[in-house]
């Protein structure tokens, strides 16, 4: 089966950016269209409202935001259109505070603007070949990361993951999920979690491995301890949104319990991301900022609301699994075993 793709590019004199609407998976696969007068603003608000997600996805999706808006001040002179990217940044940056990779492609693409003295035009080629090359580059890091990852798993393994770090939150084949595919001769089975409340492990890592036919089972986010305890699961593979200097791992809510979990049960914890997911910048996970979403996608779910009306709820939509439960960091550049501050500093020196 062809492998499955967040977000598609059509550059040219009237470019457009699709995102597959992750929101209505798997009921439907409908891609949103954003030609240049949806610009940086359009795009910032399919990040917020979950059209586009995960990590690596938002990052490249930003980049193209910004050579939309770029593509609507190409008349403009260097100047002037500098301007207009350089104030389309912040909007950007405003959509989600908690994927690293997010400010990672903002301040590559700053860099970029900075740098370019032609004309409006000249800007607009610069930042759309500049996000195509973040696009690739993050393929052919996934695909590393794969490899690496499945060489540590045991023949016959059965894998649990949590949310989805697949194809649908990349620029395509995935961390986590990258994993699973480069080790599916491997893999025996693969356990779902459901990933409340916005259950992306329900409707897109399910999807994604009912696409290619790869054994797995649905459970829900409880139901994990009770086949760690029968000896059912031999590794726990998850992406994450950011890393801290210290291989803090911030990634979506109930990974930290995973990881509690598996270390009661001995099972490894192998969390899996690109470089540009670590935040040398951020000391320690304590120092991330949890993005809180509202309290409707906690109390009901598409449409439906099963908690009694004016019930409050509280929505962290991530959780920070300390470095000392995490059996190794995946990344295109290699493998970290049991990552540390020291060990991750030589990582990003390498």
């Amino acid at each position: 089966m062809p492998e499955t793709s967040a977000l598609r590019w059509t550059g040219g004199d009237t470019p457009v950016l699709e995102l597959i609407d992750q929101r209505i998976l798997p009921r439907r696969v409908h891609w949103r269209r954003y030609p240049a007068r949806a610009g940086a603003a359009g795009v910032a608000e399919a990040i917020r409202s979950m059209v586009v997600r995960g990590a690596p996805a938002i990052g490249i999706a930003a980049a193209y935001g910004l050579a939309l808006e770029a593509a609507r001040h190409r008349r403009l002179g260097a100047a002037a259109a500098r301007a207009r990217l350089l104030a389309a940044l912040p909007v950007l940056a405003a959509s989600r505070p908690t994927a690293v990779n997010l400010f990672w492609a903002i301040d590559r693409m700053r860099a970029l603007i900075e740098a370019e003295p032609h004309s409006g035009a000249a800007l607009y080629q610069a930042t759309a070949r500049e996000a195509c090359r973040m696009h690739a580059e993050d393929v052919a890091a996934n695909r590393a990361m794969g490899r690496l990852g499945a060489a540590l798993l045991p023949d016959g393994a059965r894998v649990l993951t949590h949310c989805n770090a697949g194809a649908l939150a990349t620029a395509g084949h995935g961390t986590a999920l990258g994993v699973i595919r480069a080790g599916r001769r491997r893999i025996s089975h693969v356990w779902v979690d459901e990933t409340r409340p916005f259950l992306q492990g329900a409707r897109l890592t399910a999807w994604e491995l009912m696409q290619e036919r790869i054994p797995c089972t649905l459970i829900t986010d409880s139901m994990a301890a009770h086949f760690m305890q029968r000896g059912e699961v031999d590794a726990v593979v998850v992406g994450t949104d950011r890393v801290a200097a210290n291989g803090d791992v911030a990634n979506k809510i109930g990974t930290y319990g995973l990881g509690v979990l598996a270390r009661a049960h001995r099972i490894p914890l192998y969390v899996v991301c690109p470089v540009s997911t670590i935040d040398m910048a951020t000391r320690r996970g304590a120092d991330i900022t949890i993005e809180e979403r509202p309290a409707r996608e906690v109390t009901g779910f598409g449409g439906l609301q099963w908690s009694p009306p004016g019930m409050r709820a509280a929505h962290p939509a991530f959780d920070v699994t300390p470095a000392a439960l995490v059996s190794a960091l995946i990344t295109e550049r290699g493998v970290v075993i049991r990552p540390n501050r020291a060990r991750i500093k030589a990582l990003m020196a390498s």
